[in-house]
């Protein structure tokens, strides 16, 4: 893996200094984050870091929101419903950093049906800096639904080192809402109506002490945190593959007035896949 923004200030020569390069020659060398090699979990974890609470980034905002998708060249989400035929050893280790960062994870009912959702699971290496951070082992995962169309028999529900959250709408249907409860499941309310209100998420969470969230979709939820203002960080991997086919794209939600602009924060780039950052104005 290689640094390609922001590549780091050079070195500035002592005076004087005779400057004698061969032509050809790797001027990356060195620990610096641009020479081609395997990243350590703590240069990705560091590389990842959401802001500090009291970043100015923050302001005013009840926790951090990102995103994290692949897409392949022509835009596509997943391959056959499925993101896994576009990932790859570089962007499942991501995946697994960024996990280890959150506070929770956010993700639609579809998403959690389709990709089968297990609770997220401990690791090791993150142990510490979990602690540190007051965190608990793993992230919690946050399924985000109006009707509740979920079996709570799985494992995500039944067996989750960090209790699974629902989250749905005043409006929900009471016998869904009872059966949740029944299994265990703790029910938080974000909207007025039948569904949640992407806007109300965040302060939701945190107000349970999740304010470091994840999002891993689906597109239809991506769409409508990104349309409502919701969305504070995009980390988009583009693989190296084209998959035609009829494909959502990452986001599927409704449209908005003017597009809004996010600034580019970090490229990574390891086998041909690109590691995009991005972080709302």
């Amino acid at each position: 893996m290689r640094r390609l923004f922001p590549l780091p200030a050079p070195p500035a020569p002592a005076p004087d200094a005779l400057v004698d390069v061969p032509e050809g020659a790797d001027r990356t060398v060195g620990p610096d984050g641009v020479t081609d090699r395997e990243w350590t979990l703590d240069e990705l974890a560091a590389a990842y870091a959401y802001p500090a609470a009291d970043d100015p980034v923050r302001s005013a905002r009840p926790g951090w929101l990102r995103a994290n998708m692949v897409s392949s060249l022509d835009g596509a989400a997943h391959h056959e419903g499925r993101s896994q035929p576009l990932s790859g050893d570089a962007d499942m280790r991501i995946f697994g950093v960024l996990r280890a960062l959150a506070d929770a994870v956010v993700v639609g009912a579809e998403t959690v049906r389709r990709e089968g959702y297990r609770p997220a699971r401990a690791r090791a290496a993150f142990a510490e800096r979990r602690a540190a951070a007051g965190q608990g082992p793993a992230p919690a995962i946050a399924v985000v639904t109006a009707g509740l169309d979920l079996d709570f028999s799985l494992p995500l529900f039944t067996v989750p080192l960090v209790p699974t959250l629902v989250l749905t709408g005043a409006g929900a249907p009471e016998d869904r809402v009872r059966a949740a409860r029944a299994a265990g499941v703790e029910v938080l309310f974000a909207g007025e109506g039948r569904g949640v209100d992407p806007a109300r998420v965040a302060a939701a969470l945190a107000e349970r002490g999740h304010t470091r969230l994840l999002s891993e979709g689906g597109p239809r939820l991506l769409g409508q945190f990104a349309a409502a203002g919701a969305l504070d960080e995009m980390c988009l991997s583009l693989a190296p593959v084209v998959a035609v086919g009829d494909a959502q794209r990452i986001m599927d939600g409704p449209a908005v007035a003017v597009p809004e602009r996010f600034g580019l924060v970090s490229v990574l780039e390891e086998s041909g896949f690109l590691f995009t950052r991005y972080r709302r104005f």
